[in-house]
């Protein structure tokens, strides 16, 4: 089938790649080049945030990270010994956690209300985490599903049709390449990847089955790094989502499908889990993070001060968004599909800020300055090729406190009008030797909290 290859809109001053409209007769090919050709879908561009979810059997225990309950049999970390000890019989084994993944308080219309009003614009699900768990009925998982064993529902299938019903939130999908136990991929890595039945029969089969039932408009993979992208055959499933799928015209993927793509191929690059480089970025690239700062998945042992806090979770998105990023933030509900009260509030709060300021965020652009060299904590964006005309946009974290903000980055003309979001009237201000000092509003004017964003019309830089 045909592709549509998009024109690339490039901002020369930047160095950046933005999203662009589509062309018909373009074909990807099942090669790095080839598919890095491909330029950036716009919704994804424009987005800026999206919510990542953590669910599975891990939520079980939530006890630790997620991470640990890969090998809590040979683990030498005391504290998960003496938790298993007390608390299960010997001779448990992970998969005896999944009969008790109820999920029977799980309201995926209620999350979809949630998640919108967090004003993020794509949700991406745990499809399979590395356990090998599947969220839906997949014949390739036969008893190790949300169907045959725990919630016996399509807990993705769901979430899914809830988004799409009652939301304009895009749908994705994360999937693990590798699982923990599987004796198959177990067999596969003791023979150094030279035979690929785990792929050819599970891994494959089931990213297929995934896109054709489902299409998840993001494709968010994981567990690249024990085998090259020849032994996942990567790039032959991507040239398929691409040129084929169902959802070929709008797809994005990530970075993460074998041995040296991490931060070198996809869509968009991830890097490393919870990466915010801080400096611009010529190539699109995500900041996934967890809300609480030690897990992906749900702990009932964390305590207050692990959860980031509204402030923090703003500061990371102004700064990524700032240096060419999207944010992706997790929440990890409970095994019975709560999402408990705190992520609730971090993420309503997150919606109330973007009410105010979300023009800043949506849909803008770098500047040519990221951080302002003069004042820490602002940073800029610029409005998007849509808007009708160009306007700088400054994000504060920090209210100063005698009303004044001096930037090193603006420069500015006797026309230059300031404004700050959500508040009515223009702002003094005045040049200096080494930028400008703007007089802020009275605060109890101001009706947003934890950052203000200025806007400026006729920089001239």
């Amino acid at each position: 089938m045909q592709w549509r290859l998009y024109l690339i809109l490039a901002a020369s001053a930047c160095g950046f790649v933005s999203g662009a409209p589509y062309q018909d007769n373009v074909t990807y090919e099942p090669t790095w080049d080839s598919l890095d050709s491909r330029p950036l879908p716009q919704w994804y561009d424009d987005a800026k945030l999206g919510i990542f979810i953590h669910w599975g059997v891990y939520a079980v225990p939530s006890f630790g990270s997620e991470w640990f309950w890969s090998n809590w049999k040979g683990s030498n970390n005391q504290e998960y010994i003496d938790f298993m000890e007390k608390n299960y019989k010997p001779g448990f084994t992970y998969q005896d956690f999944a009969s008790d993944f109820t999920a029977e308080f799980y309201d995926p219309e209620e999350w979809a209300e949630l998640f919108q009003s967090s004003g993020a614009k794509y949700v991406v699900l745990t499809s399979k985490h590395h356990e090998g768990y599947t969220m839906w009925p997949s014949k390739y998982s036969f008893s190790w599903n949300s169907v045959d064993v725990g919630p016996q529902r399509d807990l993705l299938g769901d979430l899914a049709a809830a988004l799409r019903e009652k939301t304009d939130l895009r749908f994705g999908v994360y999937h693990s390449l590798y699982e923990w136990f599987n004796p198959i991929y177990i067999s596969d890595k003791a023979n150094n990847y030279t035979t690929q039945e785990f792929v050819n029969t599970k891994t494959m089969p089931e990213l297929y089955e995934l896109v054709n039932t489902y299409q998840p408009e993001i494709v968010w993979s994981d567990g690249e790094w024990e085998a090259s992208d020849e032994y996942w055959t990567s790039k032959e499933f991507i040239a398929w989502l691409f040129n084929e799928s169902p959802v070929r015209e709008t797809v994005v993927t990530n970075d993460r499908w074998g041995t040296g793509t991490l931060c070198t191929h996809g869509s968009f690059y991830t890097c490393t889990d919870r990466y915010n480089p801080g400096v611009l970025q010529p190539h699109k690239w995500e900041n996934c993070l967890t809300i609480d700062k030690v897990s992906w998945g749900y702990r009932r042992n964390a305590k207050l001060e692990d959860y980031m806090t509204t402030h923090e979770l703003i500061e990371q998105l102004v700064s990524t968004v700032s240096c060419n990023g999207n944010m992706l933030m997790n929440v990890g509900p409970t095994k019975d599909g709560l999402i408990m009260p705190i992520y609730a509030e971090r993420l309503r709060d997150m919606g109330t800020w973007l009410q105010i300021n979300g023009e800043a965020i949506y849909a803008s652009q770098p500047w040519t300055a990221q951080e302002d060299p003069t004042t820490t904590g602002v940073w800029y964006t610029k409005s998007g090729n849509n808007s009708s005309e160009v306007f700088v946009y400054a994000t504060l974290l920090n209210w100063p406190t005698d009303n004044v903000i001096t930037l090193g980055a603006p420069s500015l003309s006797e026309n230059s009008v300031i404004t700050m979001l959500g508040v009515d009237g223009t702002l003094e201000w005045q040049t200096l030797e080494n930028g400008i000092a703007i007089t802020l509003p009275d605060k109890q004017r101001v009706a947003n909290d934890w950052a203000w964003v200025l806007r400026f019309t006729n920089v001239q830089n």
